[in-house]
């Protein structure tokens, strides 16, 4: 998998927390890189998981549980 360059602004107070908060941990090179990374990775879960909440709304928690059920003895 390959990398790409970000160029990417933030407020100045957010980069002094965050560069103090590596810093207290002993930065290592790609320390920073590697927070961004993994920081928006989990902000892209917890949007994917409130979309299929929202998806799932109208059905009650029996019918996904039987979706899921049947899903399984299919697969």
């Amino acid at each position: 998998m390959s990398n790409v360059r970000w160029s990417i602004v933030v407020r100045d107070d957010v980069d002094k927390a965050l560069r103090a908060y590596l810093g207290r941990r002993g930065t290592k090179k790609g320390d920073l890189s590697q927070f961004v990374e993994e920081a928006v990775q989990a902000r892209l879960f917890e949007l994917t998981v409130q979309d299929v909440k929202q998806r799932n709304r109208e059905y009650s928690q029996d019918e996904i549980l039987e979706a899921i059920d049947e899903a399984l003895a299919n697969g």
